[in-house]
């Protein structure tokens, strides 16, 4: 049994939660407020899921997921993390998040942002283009017509591999858009960002992305 640590409680972070759950997972969900704030979506989630601080939910989870806003990046806890394959769900807002010129520039992606973060994480970004309500909706069984698929890209295989068996158990296909420095073809404004997709239509979008949108 994998057990998954949610370091972020927001509308991704609880969606993966449900999922994951229903998967057969057990969770450790933590938020930036305490896991005393939690006691309502805990209940919610059921005898699988507990609250913890982000250091525990990093600690407990075989995998982490990281769903944070961006200028919260430096405050995930590092050691909790080492070696874990880390699923980050980010994107850049700038209204949110301020300008960063090297994300403006197209220097750098925001899951490298977070692997320098974790040096020793298998950073792979996953769930960053699909809304949060679709995550427990917009599912299909494996071979379905017209399933749904979401990107996943790392520099590590373990984590693609991993995050692609997870995308399948919940309900949707994957498309594998590495190394991490790719990851920007499924980042905001992109062809492929919050679209509902097929694999084909998925790697179309992800192939007609241009760097700077």
């Amino acid at each position: 049994m994998t057990t998954l640590g949610i370091i972020g409680a927001g509308n991704i972070g609880s969606q993966v939660a449900r999922a994951a759950i229903t998967a057969g997972y057990d969770v450790v969900i933590a938020n930036s407020r305490g896991p005393e704030t939690l006691a309502d979506l805990v209940a919610e989630l059921g005898p699988r899921a507990r609250a913890a601080t982000a250091a525990e939910a990093g600690q407990a989870g075989d995998v982490v997921v990281v769903t944070v806003p961006l200028h919260a990046l430096t405050a995930i806890p590092v050691e909790p993390l080492a070696g874990k394959i880390v699923l980050d769900t980010n994107n850049y807002y700038f209204e949110r998040d301020g300008h960063i010129a090297a994300l403006d520039t197209g220097e750098t992606t925001t899951s490298q942002m977070l692997k320098e973060h974790l040096p020793t994480s298998k950073v792979v970004k996953a769930f960053n283009h699909i809304r949060s309500g679709d995550i427990t909706t917009d599912t299909a069984p494996a071979g379905a017509e017209g399933r749904r698929a979401l990107a996943v890209s790392s520099d590590d295989p373990a984590a693609v591999e991993f995050a692609t068996r997870f995308y399948d158990e919940i309900g949707f296909d994957a498309v594998d858009v590495s190394p991490l420095s790719e990851s920007w073809r499924v980042e905001r404004d992109r062809p492929a960002y919050v679209v509902r997709q097929t694999a084909a239509e998925l790697r179309e979008n992800l192939a007609a992305a241009n760097r700077l949108p």
